[in-house]
C-alpha cells in the first residue's frame, strides 16, 4: 500500500513518542466518571455519619472512617448533600457567588459528591473556578534545586539565582541521601543572599525530613504522601492517624506542611478498587483536610504519565487542583515532572494552572538543567526561563517569576558560593576552594564543577548532624565568617518559625520578611478588576526584555 507522505511526517513528530492507553475502568485506568465510582450519599445519626457514599459505617475502611470523623462539616452536611451537583458547578463559575459559600458547601459534602460536581465542568470552566477559589490572591512559584553530584557550592549558587528570579519556595533532594544536611544548608544559605523569606525543604524519607526540620535546616515539608485506597496507604506502613501525627509534629515546631497526592498514584501502586483516578484523589483531598494541614501538592505530580495516557487526563488534573482549593487548602499544582516529548503538550498542561493562577503554579520548576534534576526532570527547567517570560508578556499573566540581568545573576551566585565557603571553613567542614567558587559562579550544570571528595563530605555531614548541628549553627557560622547580612536574613527566617505566622494557608514570605497568606492576602476574585490585578510596577518587571526593539533604535 502506498503511504501518504504527510502521515509519514506526522508519525515522526515528538508527540508520537509518548505513551497512550485506552480506558480500562476495571483497573482504575480511567481519569474521571468510572462506572465503578460510588453514588453520593450520606446518613447522619446523633451527629455521627453512619453511611457515606454507599457504605455503612461498619463497612468503612480507615480512610472512610477518618474522613467521616474529621473531614466533613457535619452540621451543614445534610443541607449541602441535597443540592444538585449541576447547581454547585454553576455556582463555581458565577462571579456573584462568593468563594466562602463554595468552601462551606465543599467541606460539607462527600468525596463522591464533589467528584460529580467536577464532571459538569469543562476545562475552561475549571480554570474560571480556580481563579475564584485559590486561597492566596498573589500567585507564586516553587523551584527544584538539585544536582547530580550533590555539590553544595553549586546548589547554593543555583538557589540564589532562583530566588533572584522570584521563586518563593525551594525544594531539594539528594542523589546520596547522607548528603542531605549539606543540601538543606545550601538552600538556606543561597536564599539568604537575596532576601529574608524563602521557605525550603529537603525531600527524603519522612524520618530524615522531620529531623532536618526540627533542627531548623528546612522550613517546610511537602513530600508527606497520602493515597486514596487503604491498601496503598498501608503499603507504606501508614494510616490516616500516623499521617495526622506527623503533620502535628511538624506544626508543633513551626514548620509549614503540605501533603502530597495526585491522580494516578493508586494505578501505579496496583490497587485502585476499580475507582477513577479523580475519585481516589478526592478521598486524598478530604483526608488531607481532615489532618489539618495547610494544603496539598497535587496535579498528578510524579504520576503524570498515567492520567496523561488516558482520555481527559489533563481535565482530571485541573479538577483535582480545583477540588483542593474548594476545600480551602493551599495548592501547589504540579507541573514538576517531565512527561512528554511534545513541547506543545507540556505547555497545554501548564496553561491550566498558569492562566488562572494557583498558590504555586509549579511545585518544582527546575532551577537547574533537567540533567541535574534528581526529581527525574521537571516539565520546565532553566532552559525555559525566556520562554516562560515571553508567555507572561504575551498573555499579560503573572507566572510568579521575572527576568533578571546577567550581571546581577553572576554577582549573586558568587556571593552565595562565598558564603558556603565561609560556613564550611568556620565549622571545620571540608574545604571549598576558590576554584569551586569561580566555577559555581558561571556554571551551567554540575559537569562544570571540579569534583569534590564525596566520602569526606558525607563523613562531615554525618558528624555535623551527630554533633547537634542546626540552623542556628549556620547563622553563627555566616556571621563569624563576615557574611553579616546573610546571617541576619537567615536568623529572621528562623524567628518566623518561633512566631508561627506562616502556619497559615498558602503562606509565603516576601523579600522584606513579611508573611503573606490566605489570611492577610486573601483571594477575593469576583469578576473583572477584582482579585489579583497586575500592578504597573509588576508589569514592567514581567514585560521587560533585553532584546526588545524600540523606535529609538531606528
Amino acid at each position: 500500500m502506498r503511504r501518504s507522505k504527510r502521515f509519514e511526517v506526522l508519525e515522526n513528530r515528538p508527540v508520537n513518542l509518548d505513551g497512550f492507553s485506552e480506558e480500562w475502568a476495571e483497573v482504575g485506568l480511567i481519569a474521571m466518571e468510572s462506572p465503578y465510582d460510588p453514588l453520593p450519599s450520606i446518613e447522619i445519626r446523633n451527629g455521627v455519619i453512619v453511611e457515606m457514599d454507599g457504605k455503612r459505617r461498619e463497612e468503612f475502611d480507615s480512610i472512610d472512617l477518618f474522613i467521616a470523623t474529621y473531614g466533613i462539616h457535619i452540621p451543614a452536611a445534610e443541607e449541602s448533600m441535597k443540592m444538585k451537583e449541576l447547581e454547585i458547578a454553576r455556582m463555581l463559575v458565577d462571579v456573584n457567588v462568593p468563594k466562602e459559600e463554595l468552601i462551606r458547601i465543599a467541606c460539607s459534602i462527600t468525596p463522591a459528591k464533589l467528584v460529580r460536581v467536577m464532571s459538569y465542568l469543562n476545562v475552561v470552566e475549571i480554570m474560571m473556578a480556580q481563579m475564584k477559589m485559590r486561597a492566596r490572591k498573589t500567585p507564586a512559584n516553587q523551584a527544584h534545586v538539585t544536582n547530580l553530584a550533590d555539590n553544595p557550592v553549586l546548589m547554593a549558587a543555583d538557589t540564589a539565582e532562583a530566588v533572584l528570579r522570584g521563586f518563593v519556595e525551594l525544594e531539594t533532594t539528594a542523589a546520596v541521601s547522607r548528603y542531605a544536611p549539606f543540601n538543606a544548608m545550601a538552600l538556606l544559605v543561597g536564599s539568604a543572599v537575596v532576601n529574608r523569606g524563602v521557605l525550603s525543604q529537603c525531600s527524603l524519607e519522612e524520618a530524615t525530613e522531620l529531623k532536618l526540620g526540627l533542627r531548623g535546616l528546612t522550613t517546610y515539608a511537602e513530600t508527606v504522601s497520602v493515597y486514596g485506597t487503604e491498601a496503598v496507604l498501608t503499603d507504606g506502613d501508614d494510616t490516616p492517624w500516623s499521617k495526622g501525627f506527623l503533620a502535628a509534629a511538624y506544626a508543633s515546631r513551626g514548620i509549614k506542611t503540605r501533603f502530597t497526592s495526585g491522580t494516578g498514584s493508586e494505578v501505579l501502586m496496583g490497587n485502585t478498587e476499580k475507582k477513577s483516578m479523580l475519585y481516589l484523589e478526592a478521598r486524598c483531598m478530604y483526608l488531607t483536610k481532615a489532618c489539618g494541614v495547610q494544603g496539598t501538592q497535587n496535579g498528578s505530580v510524579s504520576c503524570i504519565g498515567v492520567p496523561g495516557a488516558v482520555p481527559g487526563g489533563f481535565r482530571a488534573i485541573a479538577a483535582e487542583n480545583l477540588m483542593a482549593s474548594m476545600l480551602g487548602m493551599e495548592v501547589a499544582s504540579g507541573n514538576d515532572q517531565t512527561f512528554t516529548h511534545s513541547d506543545i503538550r507540556r505547555t497545554s498542561k501548564l496553561f491550566m494552572q498558569l492562566l488562572p493562577g494557583t498558590d504555586f503554579i509549579t511545585s518544582g520548576y527546575s532551577a537547574t538543567p533537567n540533567l541535574d534534576d534528581i526529581f527525574a526532570g521537571s516539565n520546565t527547567d532553566c532552559d525555559d526561563y525566556d520562554d516562560w517570560y515571553v508567555l507572561q508578556r504575551d498573555i499579560h499573566v503573572d507566572g510568579g517569576i521575572q527576568p533578571v540581568r546577567q550581571e546581577e545573576v553572576i554577582q549573586t551566585r558568587h556571593r552565595a558560593a562565598k558564603a558556603m565557603q565561609g560556613i564550611f571553613e568556620n565549622l571545620g567542614l571540608p574545604e571549598i576552594s576558590d576554584e569551586e567558587i569561580e566555577a559555581a559562579t558561571y556554571a551551567y550544570s554540575s559537569y562544570d564543577m571540579p569534583p569534590r571528595n564525596i566520602v569526606e563530605d558525607i563523613k562531615a555531614a554525618e558528624k555535623f548532624m551527630e554533633s547537634g548541628g542546626s540552623g542556628i549553627n549556620v547563622v553563627k557560622a555566616l556571621y563569624d565568617s563576615g557574611h553579616h547580612e546573610e546571617a541576619e536574613n537567615l536568623l529572621g527566617l528562623l524567628k518566623q518559625r518561633v512566631a508561627g505566622d506562616y502556619l497559615q494557608v498558602a503562606a509565603i514570605i516576601d523579600r522584606e520578611g513579611r508573611v503573606k497568606s490566605a489570611l492577610n492576602d486573601e483571594n477575593n476574585y469576583c469578576g473583572p478588576e477584582t482579585g489579583y490585578v497586575i500592578s504597573e510596577e509588576r508589569w514592567q518587571e514581567l514585560s521587560s526584555r533585553e532584546n526588545v526593539m524600540s523606535p529609538r533604535d531606528f
